[in-house]
C-alpha cells in the first residue's frame, strides 16, 4: 500500500515522468537540480545516472537546442527514461543509453567533451542513512562511487565545461575535497534548506576544470509555518510544477 501513491506518474506543466519500473522516483532533489543547474552556452550535456529521464528531460525544456545524452546502468530504469524522453516534447534532442558510465566513451560527435555535466547520484536521492543502517548494505548498494564519479567527469567534461550535483551537506562538503584530487574545483555552492529555522539539508554544488573563488548561497524551500514555497524556490521551479 504504502508504494502505491509513489508508482504513480508525476505531472509536470509540459511533460509526465512515469516511475513505476524505476528505484529513483521524483523527488526533490532531481527536480532542484534539474531548475537549478546552469545552461547557458551549453549546446552539449550529460546526465549520468539518470534514473526517470527527469533531470535531463528538464534540461531539454530550459534550453533551446541542446544535445542531451542521458547514461544508466540499471536496465529498467534505462527503459523508463527511454519511454518517458520519447514522450516528451524534446524527444529529438534527447537520447538515453544503457551504459555504465565508467564504461561510456566520449561520443565522436562531441569531440571536446561535453559543456554541461548533471549527476544526482542514486545513494543520495531519497535522503541521508540511518546510523543504524548495516554499513555493508548501504555500501552494496552504491553502484556510482564517487570516485568513479569524478574520474568520469574529469574524462567527459570540456575543458570550460561545469558539472553540477547535489549531495547531503556532509557528503556534499567531502566530495568537494576529494573532487579537488580530480582537478576539480567547486566553483558555487548552494545550501538548501527546507525551512528558515531548520539546518541545511543539501547542497547544490557546481564544479570546473580551473580554480575559482567559489560564490556562496543560501536557498529556502518553505515559508516557516506554511507548505508554500518560499519565493526564490517558486520562481526556480515555476516553469515545471503544475501549482507552483
Amino acid at each position: 500500500m504504502g508504494s502505491t501513491k509513489e508508482e504513480k506518474p508525476f505531472d509536470f506543466k509540459q511533460f509526465r515522468i512515469e516511475q513505476d519500473r524505476c528505484a529513483m522516483k521524483v523527488g526533490t532533489d532531481g527536480i532542484l537540480l534539474g531548475a537549478w543547474a546552469p545552461t547557458a552556452q551549453a549546446n552539449t550535456i550529460l546526465d549520468i545516472g539518470a534514473g526517470t529521464g527527469l533531470i535531463a528531460i528538464m534540461l531539454a525544456q530550459r534550453t533551446e537546442q541542446a544535445t542531451i545524452h542521458a547514461v544508466e546502468v540499471e536496465e529498467a530504469a534505462h527503459d523508463q527514461a527511454g519511454h518517458n524522453i520519447a514522450a516528451c516534447p524534446w524527444s529529438e534532442r534527447l537520447t538515453a543509453f544503457h551504459d555504465a558510465i565508467q564504461d561510456y566513451d566520449l561520443p565522436t560527435s562531441i569531440p571536446e567533451g561535453y559543456d554541461l555535466i548533471v549527476s544526482n547520484p542514486p545513494f543520495f536521492s531519497g535522503g541521508t542513512f540511518s546510523f543504524n543502517q548495516d554499513r555493508n548494505s548501504v555500501r552494496h548498494t552504491v553502484k556510482l562511487p564517487h570516485s568513479d564519479l569524478l574520474r568520469a567527469v574529469r574524462r567527459l567534461l570540456h575543458e570550460n565545461g561545469r558539472f553540477c550535483t547535489i549531495l547531503p551537506l556532509l557528503e556534499g562538503l567531502r566530495f568537494q575535497e576529494l573532487a579537488e584530487s580530480y582537478n576539480l574545483y567547486c566553483s558555487q555552492q548552494v545550501e538548501v534548506k527546507p525551512r528558515p529555522s531548520k539546518p541545511t539539508e543539501r547542497l547544490l554544488l557546481t564544479f570546473g576544470k580551473e580554480k575559482q573563488t567559489i560564490s556562496k548561497e543560501v536557498l529556502v524551500l518553505q515559508e516557516e509555518d506554511s507548505h508554500q514555497r518560499m519565493p526564490v524556490y517558486k520562481s526556480l521551479t515555476k516553469a515545471f510544477y503544475l501549482n507552483p
